[in-house]
C-alpha cells in the first residue's frame, strides 16, 4: 500500500449505456468512490476522480435490436440520463466521459497497437458459436444457457449472475442465440489473446503476496480462486457490427472486447481532463507516486485486478491500482436488482419522486453498502433510516442547538463562561472523531465511517438532554452561555465531517450556520473553537423532513406492479392438448349460472359449498376456491358451469357440476365469466 502519496487517481466503473442508474450500481461503486474523492479533497489532496459512459459491446447492441433503433440513439439516449442522474445526486467527477469519442478510440486502439508490435497477443483461429438464421458469431451476451457451474438456466455467454462465475460462451449447457432462439452451431473465427498465463507469477507475486493483508477478502479471496485454478489466454477480439476497429491488418470486421476497451476508458478519460484543464495527464497514470483505486462491483473483479493489471504490465509504462475495493450486490426486497426486468429503484425517477432528498438515499445506501456480503435494499428500511436517524438525530439536534441559539442570543454565538469538566470531555471527544472517522475511510470502511459521523451527532444529542439548557437558564443564564457554544461547536464540527457523505446537508447546514469555507478536519481535531464567540447565524430549517408511509407504499405497490408485468410477460402458456373432434366437444354442456350461496366446508381449507342456479335448477357445487375467495364476495357472480360432469361425492357433500377458472399473471384464481346480460340457463357452445 503506497503510504503518502503525491495524487491519487480515483475511477468508478464504466457504466454501460442500456438503461439508466439504480441503486445497486450507486451502493456498489459510485457513492463509495464519491464519499473517497470527496474526503480526500478535504484534506488537500491532489485527486483526480473519472468515469465515463460504456458505450460499446453486446449490450448497446441487444438494446438497440429490442428498441428497434441504432445503438449510436441507445448510447445518446442513456448517456443524457446518467450524466444528468450523476450531476443532481452529487456524484463529483473531476471528468465524465464517453467511450465513443475520438479520444477514446484513439487511446484504445493506440494501447491495443503497443502490445501487439511488441508481440504480447496470440492470433488464434477458434471455434465460436454461430447462429445460421441470424447469419452471424454470437458474442457472449447473445447467448443463454444452462451454467455449468450452478446449473441455472438463464446464464449469459459470459457470466452466470447466479453464482458469479465467469464463463465462456462455449461453457455454457444448452446454449441458445438470444436473437433467434435457434441452437447456435460451431464455426471457425481468427481472433486476438491476451496470454494471461504469461502473467500467471507476476500476478501471484503482486496480489496474493504484496496485497494479502491491504485488500478486502472478498476481493482478494476471487482472484487467488482464478489464479489458483490456472490462467488462460483471453480474447481480446470480436466478431462485432459495433465497438472500436481492431486496428490491424486482416481484422475487418472485428471489434475491440469491450472488457479490453472499457478500463482503457480511464485513461482516455484522464486525457480529456487534462486537454481541458491545461494539465499533463501522464503523472496521474504513470507517476510511481500516484495512488490508483478502483471502485468497482464484484461482477467486475476479474476484469480489473487480473486482466487490466496484465494489459498495463504488458504496456510497460502505467502504474497498478493500489486498491480495489470492489462491494458486494445489493438486492431490492429479496430480489436481485434486474435492468432488464425493470426490478430496480432508478435513480433519475427516485430524484423526481424524492425532490432534494439525495442525501437521505446517499445515506440509506452507505449505512446499508454490501461492503462484505450482498445486502437488501427496503423502503421500509429506508423509511425508518430516515426518520429514526437523520430526522430523529442529527436533524433534531442541529434544530435544537439553531432554535434555542436564536431565542436566547437573537442567533449571536454566545461567549462562553468556564468549562465544566462534562464540557471539556465532550470537547476533547469531538476532537478525536475526525481521525476515527478518517481511519474507516481510509481502510474502504464507509459504512463504519457513517456510524462514527452518526456518533458525532448522538454527542450532541446527548450533551444537551443531560444538560438541559432549557431547564437551566431560568436559575444560570450564565451556565447555558457555555452550554450553548459547546453545542455550537458540535454542529460547526458536523458541517464539514458530514460533507463526503452528505454533501447537500454539508451545503444546508453551513449556510444555517453562516460557515463561508469548510473548516479542515485538522482544524477540527486541534482547536474548540470552530465557530467564534459573536459570530452570527442564520434562522432554524428543517436539513430532514419525515418520510410518511403512504409516500413508501407508492414505492412498494410501483414494484409490486413491476412484479406482476414481469409474471405475465415471462408467463408460459401450456401446449396445446391433444386435438379432438367436435363430437367430443359437444359432449360437454356447458351452461350460464349464478351462485345464489357459498360456503366453507367444514374443516377443508381449499373448499367452497356453492349453490348455483344453473337455468336448469338449482344445484350443489363443491368448488376449491376458498383460499382465493370470501363466501360473501362472490355471492350474485356469474360463472360459467359444466352442468353434466358425473357428480362426486367430496367430504360428504355431492358435486354436482364445475366452475370454469383461469390463473391471472399473479397465479390467482378469476372465474371466466359470461357476459353480464347472459341469462342462467344458455348454452355456451
Amino acid at each position: 500500500m503506497l503510504q503518502n502519496p503525491k495524487r491519487y487517481t480515483i475511477t468508478a466503473a464504466l457504466p454501460y449505456t442500456n438503461g439508466p442508474i439504480h441503486i445497486g450500481h450507486l451502493a456498489g461503486v459510485y457513492v463509495p468512490s464519491d464519499i473517497y474523492s470527496r474526503y480526500l479533497r478535504l484534506q488537500g489532496r491532489d485527486v483526480l476522480f473519472v468515469c465515463g459512459s460504456d458505450e460499446h459491446g453486446v449490450a448497446i447492441s441487444m438494446k438497440a435490436k429490442k428498441e428497434g433503433i441504432t445503438p449510436q440513439e441507445v448510447i445518446d439516449k442513456y448517456d443524457r440520463i446518467i450524466r444528468k442522474s450523476f450531476s443532481d445526486f452529487g456524484i463529483s467527477f473531476d471528468n465524465y466521459s464517453r467511450t465513443s469519442a475520438k479520444i477514446h478510440h484513439d487511446t484504445a486502439s493506440e494501447f491495443f497497437t503497443t502490445l501487439y508490435e511488441k508481440g504480447d497477443f496470440i492470433e488464434q483461429v477458434t471455434e465460436q458459436l454461430y447462429d445460421a438464421k441470424a447469419d452471424q458469431f454470437l458474442a457472449d451476451r447473445f447467448v443463454i444457457g444452462t451454467c455449468p457451474k450452478c446449473g441455472n438456466e438463464e446464464a449469459y455467454g459470459d457470466q452466470c449472475e447466479k453464482c458469479g462465475s465467469t464463463l465462456n460462451a462455449t461453457d455454457l449447457i444448452n446454449p441458445k442465440s438470444t436473437i433467434t432462439g435457434e441452437t447456435p452451431i460451431m464455426k471457425s473465427t481468427k481472433h486476438w489473446f491476451l496470454p494471461l498465463d504469461r502473467y500467471e507469477d507476476f500476478l501471484k507475486e503482486w496480489i496474493l503476496v504484496g496485497h494479502k493483508n491491504d485488500w478486502k477478502p472478498n476481493v482478494y479471496g476471487q482472484v487467488k480462486s482464478w489464479i489458483d485454478g490456472g490462467l488462460e489466454p483471453r480474447a481480446v477480439t470480436r466478431d462485432l457490427d459495433w465497438g472500436i476497429d481492431v486496428p490491424v491488418p486482416g481484422a475487418e470486421g472485428k471489434k475491440l472486447y469491450v472488457w479490453f476497451d472499457a478500463p482503457i476508458g480511464y485513461i482516455s478519460s484522464t486525457k480529456e481532463w487534462a486537454l481541458r484543464e491545461g494539465k499533463d495527464w501522464e503523472p496521474y497514470w504513470k507517476d510511481q507516486d500516484t495512488k490508483l483505486v478502483h471502485f468497482i462491483g464484484k461482477d467486475n473483479i476479474v476484469f480489473h485486478c487480473i486482466i487490466f493489471p496484465a494489459m498495463l504490465k504488458a504496456e510497460g509504462s502505467y502504474i497498478l491500482p493500489d486498491n480495489v475495493p470492489a462491494n458486494e450486490f445489493l438486492n431490492l426486497e429479496g430480489n436481485k436488482l434486474s435492468t432488464s426486468k425493470n426490478w430496480a429503484v432508478w435513480l433519475h425517477e427516485y430524484l423526481e419522486e424524492f425532490p432534494n432528498q439525495q442525501d437521505v438515499l446517499r445515506y440509506a445506501l452507505t449505512s446499508n453498502a454490501p461492503e462484505t456480503k450482498d445486502n437488501d435494499f427496503t423502503w421500509k428500511d429506508f423509511q425508518a433510516r430516515n426518520n429514526n436517524e437523520l430526522v430523529a438525530i442529527y436533524g433534531n439536534f442541529i434544530n435544537r442547538v439553531v432554535v434555542l441559539t436564536n431565542k436566547y442570543y437573537s442567533g449571536i454565538v454566545p461567549q462562553p463562561n468556564d468549562l465544566s469538566e462534562v464540557d471539556e470531555a465532550t470537547l476533547t471527544e469531538l476532537k478525536a472523531y475526525p481521525a476515527v472517522i478518517s481511519s474507516s475511510i481510509e481502510r474502504y470502511r464507509f459504512r463504519e465511517a457513517l456510524g462514527e459521523l452518526m456518533n458525532v451527532a448522538r454527542l450532541g444529542n446527548k450533551y444537551l438532554a443531560d444538560e438541559e439548557p432549557w431547564k437551566v437558564i431560568k436559575d444560570n443564564p450564565e451556565r447555558v452561555q457555555t452550554q450553548m457554544y459547546v453545542a455550537l461547536q458540535i454542529a460547526a464540527a458536523l458541517s464539514s465531517l458530514c460533507e463526503p457523505f452528505l454533501p447537500f446537508t454539508a451545503t444546508k447546514l453551513s449556510k444555517i450556520l453562516k460557515i463561508e469555507s469548510p473548516l479542515s478536519w485538522s482544524t477540527i481535531s486541534e482547536n474548540s473553537d470552530l465557530i467564534v464567540a459573536g459570530h452570527q447565524i442564520g434562522e432554524a430549517e428543517l436539513l430532514f423532513s419525515k418520510i410518511e408511509d403512504e409516500e413508501i407504499q407508492k414505492q412498494i405497490d410501483k414494484l409490486e406492479a413491476t412484479k406482476t408485468a414481469n409474471k405475465a410477460e415471462n408467463k408460459v402458456v401450456e401446449p396445446q392438448k391433444e386435438a379432438i373432434q367436435f363430437d367430443d366437444f359437444a359432449k360437454m354442456d356447458l351452461r350460464v349460472g349464478t351462485i345464489l350461496e357459498a360456503t366453507k366446508m367444514p374443516k377443508a381449507n381449499k373448499l367452497l359449498i356453492l349453490k348455483v342456479d344453473t337455468g336448469i335448477d338449482v344445484r350443489t357445487i363443491v368448488s376449491g376456491i376458498a383460499e382465493s375467495f370470501k363466501p360473501e364476495d362472490i355471492i350474485g357472480k356469474k360463472v360459467t358451469v359444466l352442468v353434466n360432469l358425473a357428480p362426486r361425492n367430496l367430504r360428504g357433500v355431492e358435486s354436482q357440476g364445475m366452475i370454469l377458472m383461469t390463473t391471472n399473471a399473479e397465479e390467482k384464481l378469476v372465474f371466466v365469466n359470461p357476459d353480464a346480460d347472459a341469462s342462467n340457463g344458455e348454452t355456451i357452445n
